[in-house]
């Protein structure tokens, strides 16, 4: 028996070391750490837009053990959202623990705010004119003509209390500094809203002429080629002689 005595001892300490390393997790601490998770809203219906602001993360509070959190990033946490039940009007989201994927070993204490509030539009469709945008003049001694634009409408899509107010779109900025000839640019049709998109064009190209400015003409100069010794001079007026009739005696 003593002779087997050694290899009880290992098997001791074998079983030990695999019991100490199982149970580490267990023994740890366990300890609670916030959060930046993104929203992500899934299943949008492609016939309505939001067009109020959505927060882009929410703060959860997370409970587990230290070695377990200090695996987790804002990257791998996500709050999903499924919003295809929304209509036009206000909605209401109310989160829940449940929206949240986290591993088994984690607990979802708090979410903070508990509630998304939001407005939904109807999306709605529009052809306006399209408007060059000059930026700036040619050198001195040239002038700018009226841009021509092919093609030179768009159409728009927004949220149904926008775009009825939209009467045109614009390009981006054609710069006029240092041109002193007519030009051909392509240049991005853009909108001022965000909530405004431009479906088509999404390019249009713009003819700008440049042309040398032509000064008020001088008016002819007559030049007198009459001699003005040739002028002619005033007729001295004749003398009258008075003829007296001589008195008689």
């Amino acid at each position: 028996m003593t002779s087997n005595l050694p290899l009880k001892f290992l098997s001791v300490f074998l079983a030990f070391l695999v019991w100490f390393v199982v149970s580490a997790p267990r023994r740890e601490p366990v300890s609670e750490r916030a959060f930046a998770a993104p929203v992500s809203l899934v299943r949008m219906p492609r016939d309505l837009t939001i067009t109020t602001p959505v927060p882009d993360t929410v703060s959860v509070r997370l409970r587990g053990r230290v070695s377990n959190l200090r695996s987790l990033s804002s990257q791998n946490l996500e709050v999903t959202l499924d919003v295809s039940w929304l209509t036009p009007g206000d909605a209401v989201i109310t989160l829940s623990p449940q929206a949240m994927s986290v591993p088994p070993q984690i607990d979802v204490v708090s979410m903070e705010p508990t509630k998304l509030r939001f407005r939904v539009e109807a999306l709605r469709q529009k052809v306006v004119p399209i408007r060059p945008f000059l930026i700036g003049q040619p050198p001195p001694g040239y002038s700018t003509g009226d841009p021509t634009l092919v093609p030179d409408h768009a159409l728009i899509s927004g949220p149904a209390s926008q775009i009825r107010n939209v009467t045109e779109v614009a390009t981006e900025r054609i710069i006029m500094t240092g041109r002193n000839e007519t030009f051909v640019q392509a240049v991005a049709v853009v909108s001022d809203s965000s909530l405004i998109r431009i479906i088509e064009p999404l390019a249009t190209q713009a003819t700008v002429p440049v042309t040398p400015e032509i000064g008020p003409v001088a008016p002819a100069t007559v030049t007198d080629t009459t001699d003005s010794a040739s002028e002619e001079k005033p007729v001295p007026e004749k003398k009258k002689i008075r003829h007296e009739n001589p008195v008689r005696h």
